[in-house]
C-alpha cells in the first residue's frame, strides 16, 4: 500500500499557483488512475484506488501548506504504513521552472510544508518528488509561490506535472532508483534566464 500526497492550499484562489504544484499533480495522476479525490478524511481530500495490484491513497490535505504534517501524521498512523511507502509530491524554488527532481530521502530544504511533515513524522527517508518552479530576484517569495506561473512558464510546468504523476506510478510499479533514473535531470540553466529576463520585463513594463 502507498500513501501519495501532493502538497498545496486548499481554495479556489490558491488553485494554479506555483505553490500548488502537489495538488496539479494528484488533479493529473487520479484522471490517469481513474479515482475520485472527493472524501473528506483526516484534513484532507482523499482517494482511493490502484496502481497494478498495490493499493493506492491520494492525499491532498487541507491544512493550508505550512501545517502539511499534520494531515500526514494522521494518515500515516491510521494506515500504520512504512517511511517508503509515502510519496510526497511538491514544488521547489531551488529549481528551474519546469526540472522535475526525485530522491529516496532527504531533509525539507527550504520548503515549509515539508518541515512541517518531517518535523510531525519524526523521519524524512521518503520518496519525494520535486517540481521546479524557479525562484525571483524580484517578486518576494511569498508573492512568488502564491503567483501564477508567467506565460513562458507554463508549457514546462504543465510537462513536469505529467511527468511527476507518472513518476509516481514508477516508484509504486519499479521503485524510486528506477523513477531516478527515469525521470531526473539536470537544471536547465537557459530557462532559469529566460525566467529573470522575463521577471525584468514584466518590472519595466508593469
Amino acid at each position: 500500500m502507498y500513501i501519495i500526497c501532493g502538497l498545496g492550499n486548499p481554495g479556489r484562489e490558491y488553485e494554479q499557483t506555483r505553490h500548488n504544484m502537489g495538488f496539479l499533480t494528484m488533479d493529473v495522476l487520479a484522471d490517469k488512475l481513474g479515482i475520485e479525490i472527493k472524501k473528506l478524511k483526516f484534513k484532507s481530500l482523499i482517494g482511493e484506488g490502484r496502481i497494478g495490484t498495490e493499493k493506492v491513497i491520494l492525499v491532498k490535505p487541507q491544512t493550508y501548506m505550512n501545517n502539511s504534517g499534520e494531515a500526514l501524521r494522521e494518515i500515516a498512523a491510521y494506515y500504520d504504513i512504512e517511511p517508503e511507502e509515502l510519496i510526497v509530491v511538491y514544488d521547489d524554488i531551488d529549481l528551474a521552472a519546469g526540472d522535475l527532481r526525485i530522491k529516496g530521502k532527504g531533509s525539507s530544504g527550504t520548503h515549509n510544508g515539508m518541515r512541517s511533515i518531517i518535523y510531525q513524522l519524526q523521519y524524512d527517508t521518503f520518496p519525494r518528488v520535486r517540481i521546479g518552479i524557479g525562484q525571483s530576484k524580484i517578486i518576494p517569495l511569498v508573492d512568488f509561490v502564491l503567483g501564477k506561473p508567467a506565460e513562458d512558464e507554463r508549457e514546462p510546468i504543465a510537462e513536469a506535472i505529467k511527468k511527476a504523476a507518472d513518476a509516481c506510478v514508477c516508484i509504486v510499479e519499479k521503485g524510486v532508483s528506477v523513477a531516478m533514473n527515469t525521470y531526473n535531470h539536470k537544471p536547465n540553466k537557459k530557462k532559469k534566464a529566460q525566467q529573470e529576463e522575463s521577471e525584468t520585463a514584466e518590472t519595466i513594463n508593469g
